[in-house]
């Protein structure tokens, strides 16, 4: 089984240089998946969610 890197992107709700530097990345697979890590921690906790949760996850907060 290989896998490929994945290609990280800064969030447009990120800042520059805000506290608030959220970074994504998403699986090139048949069901992708979304990336999502803070980009100050690298190697720390990340976030996952298939794209139907990533949309139920983005009409969540679009009310907030």
């Amino acid at each position: 089984m290989t896998t490929t890197p994945l290609t990280w992107f800064k969030s447009s709700y990120s800042g520059n240089d805000g506290p608030d530097c959220v970074e994504v990345a998403i699986s090139p697979t048949h069901h992708p998946t979304i990336h999502i890590r803070d980009s100050k921690n690298k190697d720390g906790a990340r976030l996952a969610f298939t794209d139907g949760a990533w949309s139920e996850f983005l009409e969540f907060t679009a009310g907030r």
